[in-house]
């Protein structure tokens, strides 16, 4: 008898997924633990309502992602995946665990933030990469773009915990002690890679050693009509779309008037929405370059629908709009540009993607803490509603001159 959901979670009948899976949503929630902390540490705490600041932290803690580009793609495709993964986890986990201990001793200061930002940043873009081609070695390709869905799921399932547990562990402990959560949440992810059993992974190719390795892989995309164009329209909503922190943030203290515990609350119920996107992914067997479109039309509406919401709890379920919009963007982007790249070359064409998708943010953000600070929260988010439409023109022009390839 085969069970309902039998097709969303097929990739969970692998150990290693689900040895690699269970580490990794506690650490998620800690992640989330600590971006929550982090932005309201600087909104409310160092500063004086400044979504400014906000944007200029989330610059240098996504900067690294386009900086670090031609040694990040490298790292993926030429060195042992598992044991960079361990490097980079662990640490992330340090930086969390100083950044913690300087808050809670008191002494933290904005440039301390600044700082810490730019090297979790730097630990993350080594990271991600290698993290999101991991995925295949765990399951091969026949189950990867499931995997990929799963796998964020269980970062977004973390969402709806991580900032609920922020905003009351604020309020009982204060915000030093979530940033020790999520140092301490690492250790869960660092045992799961250990206990993985490496005679059933399914290992990528690896490119040779050799220079303009990362020229090779800016010719390879440039080739491909259909990776410029799924990269396009991550530049357009990474930039100046995806920054929810000044969004929430600033909508939360400025509009809404609430406190800690309705912040998290609302990063809480955004990521209700990402869940249900990730899980409307899992149980698809093909991704489409037309779910492209899709996404980037509903996050367009979604923002909108933020930006005109005359109450908290109408923006609330406009951000679950704009969570499931983000999910079939990143993950359909994720498992089209894996599934349809050479497995020698992926590495350094998924740290394009993220580079591309992130790497606007030192750009975006601070527009969009200037809008926020200048023109009103509101405005900040009709930035990112621009942002949604403007992906979708470009993804429609795209579909129109040419069917993408490859249809996976």
């Amino acid at each position: 008898m085969t069970l309902p959901f039998a097709g969303v979670f097929r990739s969970l009948r692998g150990f290693n997924y689900r040895v690699w899976v269970a580490g990794a949503f506690v650490s998620n929630i800690g992640t989330w633990v600590q971006r929550t902390a982090q932005d309201w540490l600087v909104f409310t705490q160092l500063t004086h309502h400044n979504a400014s600041a906000v944007g200029v932290v989330m610059a240098l803690q996504f900067g690294p992602q386009f900086l670090l580009l031609p040694w990040t793609g490298f790292a993926a495709d030429h060195f042992n995946q598992r044991r960079l993964l361990i490097t980079t986890q662990a640490t992330m986990g340090a930086l969390a665990l100083a950044l913690g201990l300087l808050t809670v001793t008191g002494v933290v200061q904005l440039w301390h933030v600044y700082i810490f930002a730019f090297l979790f940043g730097s630990a993350a873009a080594f990271d991600a990469p290698v993290r999101q081609t991991f995925v295949s070695e765990l399951v091969g390709d026949d189950d990867l773009s499931n995997a990929v869905a799963l796998n964020s799921t269980s970062f977004n399932a973390a969402q709806m915990i991580g900032p609920a547990v922020t905003g009351v562990v604020i309020a009982a402990m204060g915000t030093g002690w979530a940033f020790l959560i999520n140092g301490a949440s690492f250790v869960a992810v660092l045992m799961s890679l250990s206990l993985l059993r490496v005679s059933e992974l399914h290992p990528n190719a690896r490119a040779p050693r050799a220079r303009g390795s990362f020229i090779a892989g800016l010719r390879y995309v440039w080739g491909r009509p259909d990776l410029k164009a799924i990269l396009v329209m991550l530049f357009l909503i990474g930039t100046f779309g995806l920054n929810f922190p000044i969004f929430i943030s600033a909508m939360t203290i400025k509009v809404f008037h609430a406190d800690a515990r309705g912040y998290g609350m609302l990063s809480s119920i955004m990521a209700i929405g990402t869940v249900a996107g990730a899980l409307l992914n899992a149980g698809r067997r093909k991704a489409r370059f037309g779910s492209l479109l899709l996404g980037s039309g509903v996050f367009w509406i979604g923002c909108t629908l933020a930006a005109l919401a005359p109450c908290y709890w109408l923006f609330a379920g406009a951000l679950a709009i704009i969570g499931v919009a983000s999910l079939i963007l990143i993950n359909t982007s994720n498992s089209l540009m894996q599934l349809s790249t050479e497995p020698a070359m992926r590495g350094r064409v998924m740290a394009l993607r993220v580079g591309v998708a992130l790497g606007g943010t030192p750009v975006g953000a601070p527009i969009v803490g200037w809008v926020a600070d200048h023109c009103g929260p509101r405005w900040a988010l009709g930035v990112g509603a621009a942002s949604g439409f403007a992906a979708m023109i470009a993804g429609a022009y795209t579909l129109a001159r040419r069917e993408p390839r490859p249809s996976v």
